[in-house]
């Protein structure tokens, strides 16, 4: 860590002016990446008064927004229409408009590769983009999640590459995205924002900006504390849905109900907070960031065991939920997987949303067609699932009504969303292994349903 007190403190012309546009609204907000982080941050930067400019490799998304179009629920089309109107907002593929930015707001994705590594391409060949346009004057900032040091190690050096002088001409800080799709209660403008710079002045200028944006900031010491805050986060969910993953298995083996164990547990009004289990991660968080700190601490000859182990339970639960359903199909009809009828209820990854990012249901998909079914899915939020780098082979199957569930040998609820018939699954008399406890939920009959 880096010592504050030998820092630069005093503010100068350039730092003094870009706080002054920051603070008054007059800067104007390029945001890189219109996805699930980025384009509500642009639209809430916009809502709140900023000048934004959104910028996305692909051409589709900046010419859909161009045309009043969503494509992430969270987002409104009529707002889009009313902020292009107003001029607040514009969107585009030309990525020489950076120049014209005195803040560039960085949310790419940080996907791990093939051996869990992190893969920072996205991060690093943004950074390229900026420093090729980037004027003085200018604060960027990162909100991609990725291990500590980033911000400092990787993100600064390659915009130096501009021959700006960082912590002078330029400046850098670390606000790690906080989104939860599918959660009415809060949105971008509403959850506490972390904060940090690289140096106490980038950290004003960070916290000037997002003052701006969100209700609340929670500024912190440096851009390290601010990267291991959000991967701290994100570990406390997957130990805790592993260690919960687990008891199920544990439970069900003695012939007890793991949810109803939790909602009891779920009323002591201290010392408890209840998690659910499911049929593995899903979502770009989850089942990635951890281990981008068990990359890095091999650096410090350290390791991981905790994390590492949840990570290994949370990825064989598919393994789990398909051993349950071959067991139920045995028990019931003498019928193994080959050859069998399946239907998967919910191929999103969380309800109620169509977030298909590292949705377990694919690969329940990919598993029970290796054991020779016939695989379809309803799913009234994804009605035709998408170009998914790890099973391209799946993209553009389309989704089936749930009154055919009948002709199916066994329904598997992998996504419990509020839109599905439940009612007409029950009904049907197919069997029902239910892996979010949907059916018993809504209070409906269990006489052919098996959790999982």
């Amino acid at each position: 860590m880096r010592n504050e007190e030998n820092e630069q403190t005093e503010w100068s012309a350039i730092a003094t002016s870009l706080f002054a546009k920051l603070s008054e609204k007059s800067a104007r907000i390029g945001v890189i990446g219109l996805g699930y982080v980025g384009l509500p941050l642009a639209v809430t930067a916009a809502r709140r008064g900023f000048r934004v400019v959104g910028f996305d490799i692909d051409p589709q998304k900046p010419e859909k927004l161009n045309g009043g179009d969503r494509y992430i629920d969270s987002v409104k089309a009529d707002e889009l229409s009313e902020l292009r109107a107003a001029g607040h907002a514009q969107w585009t593929a030309d990525f020489e408009v950076l120049a014209e930015c005195d803040a560039i707001l960085i949310c790419v994705p940080t996907p791990l590769g093939p051996h869990r590594e992190p893969d920072l391409s996205m991060v690093e060949s943004t950074g390229r983009t900026i420093a090729k346009h980037l004027s003085v004057g200018t604060l960027v900032v990162l909100e991609s999640t990725s291990y500590p040091g980033t911000t400092r190690e990787v993100l600064a050096p390659i915009l130096g590459e501009s021959g700006l002088e960082l912590g002078k001409d330029f400046f850098v800080g670390f606000s790690p995205e906080r989104e939860d799709p599918g959660n009415a209660q809060f949105s971008t403008a509403t959850i506490p924002k972390i904060v940090a710079g690289d140096g106490p002045i980038a950290r004003d200028l960070v916290s000037a900006l997002y003052s701006g944006i969100v209700d609340k900031i929670v500024a912190v010491s440096t851009t390290e504390t601010a990267e291991a805050v959000k991967i701290t986060e994100n570990i406390f969910r997957a130990v805790n849905i592993a260690m919960v993953n687990e008891l199920k298995v544990i439970f069900d083996a003695m012939g007890v109900d793991i949810w109803e164990v939790i909602d009891a547990a779920a009323t002591k009004p201290f010392g408890y907070m209840p998690f659910y289990p499911g049929p593995g991660l899903g979502g770009h968080c989850i089942p990635i960031d951890p281990f981008y700190l068990t990359w890095k601490a091999r650096e410090f000859d350290l390791t991981t065991r905790f994390i590492e182990l949840a990570g290994e339970i949370n990825v064989q639960m598919p393994e789990y939920v398909v051993a349950r359903l071959r067991q139920a199909m045995d028990l019931r009809s003498q019928r193994g997987l080959s050859g069998s009828r399946l239907l998967i209820v919910g191929i999103a990854y969380k309800k109620n949303v169509s977030d298909m990012r590292e949705s377990p249901s694919m690969r329940l998909m990919e598993m029970l067609i290796e054991h020779g079914a016939s695989v379809d899915f309803h799913d009234p939020l994804v009605p035709e699932i998408p170009e998914m780098r790890n099973y391209p082979k799946f993209a553009g199957n389309r989704s089936v009504s749930v009154p055919q569930c009948a002709g199916y040998d066994a329904v598997l609820i992998a996504t419990d969303h509020d839109t599905v018939d439940y009612q007409a699954i029950v009904q049907s008399g197919v069997l029902i292994v239910d892996t979010r406890n949907a059916i018993e939920r809504r209070s409906l009959s269990m006489a052919n349903v098996v959790k999982a």
